[in-house]
């Protein structure tokens, strides 16, 4: 997916967020939104937005000097999750279609991102979880897809949701690599992040060896290209994902996010709070 011209006011708003987030002294917050200032006019508008991203949070990191400014908030997101698995599990067995079921508990997991939302409410969302649909001949696609393949790649996005994940990935029964960023990035999972959350009990847990808050095929190591490359079916959570993998019809990828971007809405020509579960074709 492409940089829109409407995705420049929110770096802005993501790089005053995050520096704020890292630091009280308004001096360091300035010198870092000047940095993404001057940025600006050597944006290629054909790279997509976690490839300006990254050198936000680089700038937050490197002005700021906190290497993590989310690391208390993921933290806590992780344990409110995991408070909920149980539930959330027997959700998911008592249903008629337990796999429909987890998709669409971990697309509401998407939810837990303070960069686009920074006032979720994990438990809110789950009330009118039932409310959210699926596009079900996509979720047909999906489930006759899974059937074919004996593995899955499984790209991460937020720390929270990982336990949502790793509810469909129990879900799914499949031999499972869970890929995740390789430094701390906005809330994104690492490695550690998916650890607490249980993912090393269902999947080998492996980083992307990206530092943007997406997968730019471009950054990552060889050892994740190899597994993409040969990868029977991938499943790909996230905004961030999305605008960096959308387009590969060559690739078996499934792309599971809720939509919090006008942006986002507009490309896909769907509604802010939907649910999407599509192809390499969006």
């Amino acid at each position: 997916m492409k940089t829109y011209l409407d995705c420049i006011p929110c770096f802005f708003k993501q790089a005053l967020f995050a520096a704020r987030t890292a630091t009280d002294d308004e001096r360091k917050t300035k010198e870092v939104l000047d940095r993404v200032a001057r940025l600006i006019p050597l944006l290629p508008l054909d790279s997509s937005p976690p490839e300006t991203a990254r050198l936000i949070y680089r700038a937050v990191r490197e002005v700021t000097g906190v290497f993590d400014p989310f690391r208390i908030y993921k933290q806590r997101s992780i344990e409110k999750a995991l408070s909920l698995y149980e539930e959330l599990k027997s959700m998911v067995e008592s249903s008629k279609d337990p796999l429909q079921t987890a998709v669409t508990l971990a697309i509401a997991g998407n939810v837990i991102d303070p960069g686009a939302n920074p006032d979720f409410d994990i438990e809110e969302e789950l009330k009118g979880i039932m409310i959210g649909t699926i596009p079900l001949n996509e979720y047909e696609f999906f489930r006759q897809s899974l059937k074919k393949a004996q593995t899955v790649l499984y790209l991460g996005d937020n720390a929270g949701e990982t336990v949502f994940d790793r509810i469909l990935i129990e879900t799914i029964g499949k031999k499972t690599v869970y890929a995740v960023r390789d430094i701390p990035v906005i809330n994104d999972a690492t490695i550690e992040d998916a650890q607490k959350s249980g993912i090393g009990k269902v999947a080998r847990i492996l980083s992307s060896g990206c530092d943007a808050p997406g997968t730019i095929l471009e950054r990552c190591s060889r050892e994740f290209l190899e597994i993409f490359d040969g990868a029977e079916i991938i499943v790909s959570k996230g905004q961030g994902n999305f605008e960096s993998l959308s387009g590969q019809w060559e690739r078996p990828v499934f792309f599971l996010l809720k939509v919090k971007c006008p942006v986002i809405a507009s490309h896909l020509g769907v509604k802010i709070g939907d649910m999407i579960l599509g192809d390499g074709r969006l």
